[in-house]
Formats: C-alpha cells, sequence, structure tokens
C-alpha cells in the first residue's frame, strides 16, 4: 500500500519563496571535518573564519581524552534532570571549577546559554517587575525578556545615559529591576561599557545579568570573561552568564552567582528543572578545557595577537569597524543580496564566512561575521585578506575607492516596549 502524504500548506512555500527572492533564506552548511581552522565543509578544504571555537580546543586531544574517559565511567546519558537522578558527581565538580573561575561562590551548569538566559530572566522577575536591556541583546535575552512578563525598558545600544534616564523614570512601583547586557555582543564584537553599568545597577538598586558568553576564555587574564578585563569584583554583578561550546570548546553553558541566587534558580528555574542534565562526556570536555586554561593561560594572550592582526588589516582594506580586543571582526556589507554574494565567493575561494542579515542585524547592516581563533596561522590570515581585498574592491565599485561599509543607523529608538 503506498503512504498518501499529508500536502503542505501553501503559505509555507509562498514565504520560503519570499525569503529568497528578498536575499533571506537561510541554510546550513556541512563541516565534514574537525571543527579547526582548517578543515573541510561540504567535503572541500576550508579554512574556517566563522566559528566561536576562539581557542582552538573543540579538538584539543586533552578534551577528547576526559570526554571518553568519564563516558566510560559514568555512561553516556545523565538520564534525567538534574533535580530527579540527573545530577552526577562531575555535574558537581564542573560547576565548582567554574565557581572558583570566575570568582563567585557557586555556579549552575545548564544545557546551552539559551537555556541560562531564559532560565534568569524568566525565573528572577515577572509581571510588576522591569527589565533594562540593550537594543542589541542576544536573541534568547529578547525571548527571556518576552517569557518574564516583566515590563521590558530598551536602552540605546552600549549608552549607559540613556540606560540611566529609563531607570529614573521608572519609578519605586515595581518590585524588582533587572538591568540585562552582553559583554560583548556577538555580531559587532564590541563591548559593553560595564563599569558604568554596574554603577547604575548599584545606584538604582537593580539587579544585573551579564551575558559573558563571547567573554568567557577571550577576556581578561586567563580568559576569566568580562569583569576581569574591567577589574570588576565579580561580587557586583548578581548574575554571570557563561557559555562552554565557544572558546571552551565543549558543550553547555552555566550562571556563576551567589550561593542563594543559585539556590532559587535550582528551585524556580523552569529551564533547569524540566530538562535531562548534560552527559558526562561533555562535562568531562569542559572540564579538560578548565584545567588547559589554567595551565596554559597565554593561550589568550596569542589569541589577542592574532586579532589585532587581522583587526589592522581589515582596516587596511578600508572597511570601518569599532576598535575592540575580541575576536568578532563585523564587516558591514548593506544589503542582504550583496552580502550573500559576497559570501559564496568566499566560500568558493576557500575561506568559510557566514552572511549576517536581519532579523540578527538591522535592516540596511547586513555584514560578513569574521571571527579570529587561535589555530589560524599568520599565512591563513594573510590569504584570508587577500580575498577580503579583492571583495572590497568589487563592493566599492573600483579598486582603491573606500567601500561603504560604515556604520549604517539601526533606525528610531523604542525606550518602553512589551517584549523587544
Amino acid at each position: 500500500m503506498t503512504a498518501v502524504m499529508k500536502p503542505v500548506n501553501d503559505s509555507f512555500r509562498r514565504e520560503l519563496e519570499e525569503l529568497e527572492s528578498a536575499g533571506m533564506l537561510r541554510s546550513m552548511r556541512t563541516v565534514t571535518g574537525p571543527q579547526r581552522a582548517a578543515t573541510s565543509v561540504d567535503g572541500r578544504p576550508m579554512l574556517v573564519m566563522c566559528s566561536n571555537n576562539y581557542l582552538g580546543l573543540a579538538d584539543h586531544p586533552r578534551l577528547a581524552e576526559l570526554a571518553i574517559e568519564l563516558t566510560k565511567t559514568y555512561g553516556c546519558s545523565a538520564a534525567a534532570s538534574r533535580l530527579i537522578s540527573g545530577t552526577m558527581s562531575p555535574h558537581r565538580r564542573l560547576e565548582a571549577e567554574l565557581a572558583y573561575f570566575k570568582g563567585t561562590e557557586a555556579a549552575l551548569v545548564f544545557n546551552c546559554g539559551y537555556m541560562a538566559n531564559l532560565a534568569v530572566l524568566s525565573t528572577v522577575v515577572a509581571a510588576g517587575d522591569a527589565i533594562f536591556s540593550d537594543e542589541l541583546n542576544h536573541a534568547s535575552i529578547v525571548d527571556g525578556c518576552r517569557l518574564s512578563r516583566a515590563e521590558v525598558y530598551v536602552y540605546r545600544h552600549a549608552d549607559a545615559g540613556h540606560l540611566e534616564e529609563l531607570l529614573a523614570a521608572c519609578g519605586a512601583a515595581c518590585r524588582r529591576r533587572l538591568i540585562v547586557t552582553d559583554s560583548v555582543f556577538s555580531m559587532d564584537g564590541d563591548l559593553a561599557p560595564l563599569p558604568a553599568i554596574v554603577a547604575l545597577a548599584e545606584k538604582y538598586d537593580a539587579l544585573l545579568l551579564v551575558d559573558d558568553a563571547h567573554a568567557t576564555g577571550v577576556l581578561g587574564p586567563g580568559g576569566r570573561g568580562s569583569c576581569a578585563h574591567f577589574g570588576i569584583a565579580p561580587e557586583r554583578v548578581d548574575f554571570l552568564m557563561g557559555t562552554l561550546g565557544k572558546a571552551l570548546g565543549s558543550c553547555g553553558a552555566f550562571v556563576a552567582a551567589r550561593l542563594p541566587l543559585i539556590d532559587f534558580l535550582v528551585n524556580r528555574a523552569r529551564p533547569f528543572i524540566y530538562t535531562t542534565a548534560l552527559p558526562p562526556g561533555a562535562i568531562g570536555a569542559s572540564l579538560a578545557a578548565l584545567a588547559l586554561l589554567a595551565e596554559e593561560p597565554e593561550m589568550v594572550d596569542e589569541l589577542r595577537r592574532k586579532t589585532a592582526v587581522f583587526r589592522a588589516g581589515v582596516r587596511r582594506l578600508g572597511f570601518a569597524m569599532p576598535d575592540d580586543p575580541t575576536p568578532i571582526v563585523p564587516v558591514v556589507i548593506g544589503e542582504s543580496v550583496t552580502t550573500m554574494a559576497v559570501s559564496r565567493r568566499l566560500l568558493e575561494a576557500g575561506i568559510f564566512v557566514q552572511g549576517i542579515r536581519p532579523p540578527t542585524v538591522a535592516p540596511g547592516r547586513s555584514l560578513l561575521r569574521f571571527t579570529v581563533t587561535r589555530d589560524l596561522r599568520a599565512a591563513d590570515l594573510d590569504r584570508a585578506l587577500e580575498i577580503l581585498g579583492r571583495e572590497a574592491a568589487i563592493i566599492s565599485g573600483q579598486a582603491g575607492r573606500e567601500p561603504e561599509t560604515g556604520v549604517v543607523p539601526t533606525g528610531p529608538q523604542v525606550s518602553r516596549i512589551g517584549g523587544q
């Protein structure tokens, strides 16, 4: 008997066609080699310059060895949520190591950064409370704000003055105030003005959540993150979120905080309570990464040097960008169709870098998001700059003319909305 498939509603096809015509259709490239700078994509040799594997640890043998060891010892799965039977001794060990690494009393491991942000935002504030969020915060923060049911005030990007205006105007009616910001913004690679934000949180008695996903393993002495970079005592930040799947080359995320706040998340955070715990192998890889970073803190310095070289090279090509120390290097093109065409030509030349389009970035500000990883060689950086230089001439319309890649305004600012 031949099975009859249910037809797909035509509205889905039409919407996909509209996305394609606007240069907004997304598809996945398959990495067919290890996660390293020089690998293969869709079966072709490729230089990967869009990965968040900043320290080049994703295929490090030490991570693999401990992942295998803990898998052999504890099995392939935690088999339950943490509050059932899923809390195993490796989870406890990793949380202790993360708390020490971040300089906090305690830490709590989550399955990914998205879940960690949802957990904090949907748990510590609620209807009748207020959230103050940077307009360029990550999508996980935006969604967490929506789930919280709190009133959301969106301040202009990295504008501490506007944040203070909103805090002052909020008044004393709400039960709790919470400020939330990325420390390193994932598309532009720029830094939040964290010292000013910490001071405002203290002045206005607001809780503070800092998303350290792209700062952990990257900023500060030994890669300890944004607080270490700015010389801020970690206890001045209520919730520090970090990920294990970027610079640390493993999988998962964590929130570091004072012990009562961690206990509160354990008892109230639905993304934590109702999710099967990370498997022992992933925990092992994270433990190995932290040990490596403690033994070889110079890895972070090497990453910074290579980042500085690449940023300087991109500037010489005429592309404007912020002067920040992070390995995220945005090359703004403008329109989505042009951006994706450049991305395809780079792929054909053996450089894998993704085009980033709305809604991830503002309309008219599509960009190529280059990332520098520690395992890139000097010759790799030179090659990427040479190929990008040819594209710069095409984008500008003639060789030698400065490309039109400066910062494009993101449109009118909204100071208060229900969900960013």
